[in-house]
Formats: C-alpha cells, structure tokens, sequence
C-alpha cells in the first residue's frame, strides 16, 4: 500500500550514484560539461570528487541518466559510466523510513533510444530479509526475473560471472535497468542495482549500428 513514506521518492531513498570516466585529455571538461548542460529534471544532485548523486523519482532518474550518457557519448570518446541505483533503504542519509514502510510501488518509466550503441554489465540486488506486502524473500526469484524481463526487452546478451551482459542502444539499457529495479521494488523494500556502460570503445567496431 502507498503511504507517505513510499509515496516520496527522497523520504524512500531513491536515488542514483554515477561516476564517468572519459579517455580524453580535456576529460574534466567533458564530465563537468555534460553534468551542467543536462536537464536535472527535478533531481536533488550533488556532484562531488569521486561520483554525483541525484536524488528523486524513479521517472526522472531514467531521463537525467539518459540525457546524461547521450551528452557524454556525442562527444565522441570512448568513456565508462557508472550507475549505482538505490530505493527503500533504512539506512540512506536523506531516508526517513519507519519500520514496516512497505515496497514502493510505480509504474515502469518509459525510456527513449538515442541512437548510440552500448554494452554493459548488470547487477541487480533485492535486499530483502523479512516478509513485506506478503511476500517471502526469494532473491533468486526476483534477479531471474529482472533477467527475463531484459530478454523480452531485448538487450539481454549473456550471463558472465557476478553480471549480466547487456547491449544495444544506450538508452534501451538504462531503460532495461530501471525497469527490472522498479520491477522488483513492488514486492522488495530495498533494491539495488549496478551497472557498467562501455561507450565508443575501439572494440566495438559497430558500436554506430
């Protein structure tokens, strides 16, 4: 059930943590560039030495992080992005959960392409201990779940040891991510994922397909 715990993104804890590397000499530029230049949506961000986190619905979360790959992958390096993603946790600094909160429930955000090719590898943690909204913990259950929902999606390329191998255009991965996360998070309090983006690498020869 919705209450006012679940129903604000920040009092839940969702958010993303993100970290960009750029191959290029004027990589400050580029990261700082993009980071300024992309809509923030809404979002709570705060960028520091190490990773920026922004903070708010799971919808503009997915169009932030999207509009921000497609800022970082039109420059034309090759660059790594990052993606940690969080929702439902006790213990996150802007969080305010009472015991007993419950999942958060919303519907799947609709992503966009952006016509540049990626691959990634994917993690999926449902960290979830005791029984919510009914439903007994099965962690397994959950994670091969958010697996098949990449397959029907389209971006499922391979299982690979602790990730899953996603491809295609970057903005269907990051689609495909949170939605498994939200996915999950219907029936698990606390849900994280992790992803790592390859963009423009010299080995991926058709990455323009």
């Amino acid at each position: 059930m919705t209450n006012q715990f679940t129903a604000e993104p920040l009092r839940f804890g969702v958010g993303a943590r993100v970290g960009v590397a750029v191959m290029s000499d004027d990589f400050a530029e580029v990261i700082l560039g993009a980071l300024r230049d992309v809509d923030p949506r809404g979002l709570t961000i705060s960028t520091g030495d190490v990773s920026t986190w922004a903070g708010g619905s799971e919808e503009d979360l997915l169009g932030w992080l999207t509009d921000l790959g497609a800022a970082v992958a039109a420059t034309g390096h090759h660059a790594a992005i990052t993606v940690q993603l969080s929702r439902g946790c006790p213990g996150e600094v802007a969080c305010e959960l009472p015991g007993g909160a419950g999942p958060r429930v919303v519907e799947t955000p609709r992503g966009r392409d952006v016509g540049t090719w990626a691959a990634a590898e994917w993690a999926i943690y449902p960290l979830a201990d005791d029984v919510r909204a009914g439903v007994e913990p099965d962690h397994m259950r959950d994670i091969e779940a958010a697996i098949e929902l990449a397959r029907e999606l389209g971006t499922f390329r391979g299982s690979e040891h602790f990730v899953t191998r996603l491809e295609g255009d970057l903005g269907a991965i990051l689609a495909t991510v949170v939605a498994g996360w939200t996915m999950v998070g219907r029936s698990v309090q606390h849900v994280v994922a992790h992803l790592s983006i390859s963009l423009n690498s010299p080995s991926h020869p058709h990455a323009a397909a």
